[in-house]
């Protein structure tokens, strides 16, 4: 059974990470001290729920994470230094800072090492996110111990949840776009005057025509969704946003 380490300092590690051409060893002193940092555990890089769901939330929701006064927002799994560093890159996440516990180190002092042999991983960390102030674990987020790898309370929404109940998110925006379009870099500068994060989905590097008139019936871009609504092309954000504004005034 794994339990809490709330109210304990995080256990004191040397991180071997590997940054360009050079061995860079980091302490959990150097992360942890005088720092408000949210961590997130995961068994282990390129697996499908971290890589498809536990991770680009994470990543996604940094900035917001930071505007409630977090420094930094960690990922630490039992993988090597390139491992971690190749999926950093491959899945784009930038806003993560990624920690390699090859060893198992950290992993074994937070009391969360698990045996995976029947998987062929040998000893990897068990799912759970924190919240940590200068060093001290405040709050932690264990997931349930089930068989197989539950997925139920480490996520970046309900530690999100615990620090900033008030905060209210904003809408995922998605824009289907191409190279050199006008209308697409106009729909991107509305966007951006505005504040707003947006993930864009370049034809014929994400996605193709195909899949432009599979989801929109349309075959001209920009295309623009909001919240899960279509909303059309730049034309139509202008016209969005304005409605948007006079509401907002009404």
């Amino acid at each position: 059974m794994f339990t809490t380490q709330e109210g304990k300092k995080v256990p004191s590690t040397v991180f071997h990470t590997r940054q360009g051409d050079k061995w860079i060893d980091i302490t959990t002193d150097e992360l942890f001290t005088n720092k408000t940092v949210v961590v997130f555990s995961l068994p282990g890089a390129f697996t499908p729920t971290c890589s498809s769901s536990h991770l680009p939330r994470y990543n996604e929701l940094t900035p917001v994470f930071k505007k409630c006064g977090v420094d930094n927002v960690l990922c630490i799994s039992v993988n090597d230094t390139f491992v971690m560093n190749a999926w950093q890159s491959e899945q784009h996440a930038s806003n993560i800072t990624f920690i390699p516990d090859g060893n198992g180190e950290f992993t074994k002092g937070m009391n969360m090492l698990v045996e995976k042999a029947d998987l062929g991983f040998g000893p990897r960390s068990w799912r759970y996110s924190m919240l940590v102030r200068n060093g001290v674990i405040e709050k932690m987020f264990v997931e349930p111990n089930k068989p197989g790898d539950p997925f139920e309370v480490s996520d970046a929404d309900t530690m999100l949840k615990y620090l900033a109940p008030d905060c209210k998110l904003q809408e995922s925006i998605a824009l289907m776009t191409k190279p050199g379009c006008p209308f697409c870099a106009k729909a991107k500068q509305m966007l951006q005057e505005r504040g707003l994060q947006y993930e864009e989905i370049i034809l014929g590097t994400d996605a193709t025509t195909v899949s432009l008139r599979a989801i929109t019936g349309r075959s001209t871009v920009p295309q623009v969704y909001i919240g899960g609504r279509h909303i059309g092309g730049s034309d139509d954000l202008e016209k969005y946003f304005a409605v948007h504004k006079q509401a907002e005034t009404a």
